[in-house]
């Protein structure tokens, strides 16, 4: 079983906003497929379904971001699940808008997220998708900057790399982390 994780925070008012893109990238993918992330529990939003013979759980964690983790450790606990079964999906202030980079470990970068869930999970080796959202520019204070929601003039970019995150994770359900890491880190 693989667990993909979308993070962002709850609620209407965060919606489309820049910290929510791991959000947007689970739904996306349920979408695709039919999906709803219909069921609650483990302090998320989730569905459990079957892609390309791989079982799967997608969730949202519901704790708002800076308390990811512990949604992320109930799920893990639950299922028994390794953390080289789970794939985190985020934003990420250090790459530019619409690039996406997979890792397989690494700090937290001041991401109160992944802060989270290193914390909960007691490790830094679990799979990310980190997802570029740039830098605010003109003195924006960056809590602004990433509850702020994407301009129209960079929605074709974030479009393609929601597009190109989920293709990712669908890759990764045939595939070790490592191998669709060296396809998707171009």
């Amino acid at each position: 079983m693989k667990c993909i994780v979308g993070l962002g925070n709850p609620g209407f008012k965060y919606r489309k906003t820049r910290h929510n893109i791991g959000f947007m990238v689970v739904d996306h993918i349920a979408s695709d497929h039919g999906w709803k992330l219909s069921k609650s529990g483990f302090e998320s939003h989730y569905t459990v379904e079957h892609l390309n013979g791989e079982k799967i759980i997608l969730i949202k964690p519901q704790t708002y971001m800076n308390l990811s983790g512990q949604a992320v450790k109930k799920v893990m606990d639950y299922y028994d699940l390794e953390p080289e079964d789970v794939v985190v999906i985020y934003d990420d202030l250090d790459l530019p808008t619409g690039k996406i980079r997979l890792r397989q470990k690494g700090g937290h970068g001041g991401h109160n997220g992944i802060r989270s869930i290193i914390e909960q999970i007691g490790t830094k080796e679990f799979n990310r998708i980190r997802f570029g959202i740039g830098r605010p520019e003109n003195d924006l204070p960056v809590v602004d900057y990433v509850l702020g929601k994407f301009p129209k003039a960079t929605r074709k970019e974030v479009d393609v790399a929601i597009e190109r995150s989920s293709h990712a994770v669908e890759d990764w359900m045939k595939k070790p982390f490592l191998e669709v890491m060296n396809t998707y880190n171009q």
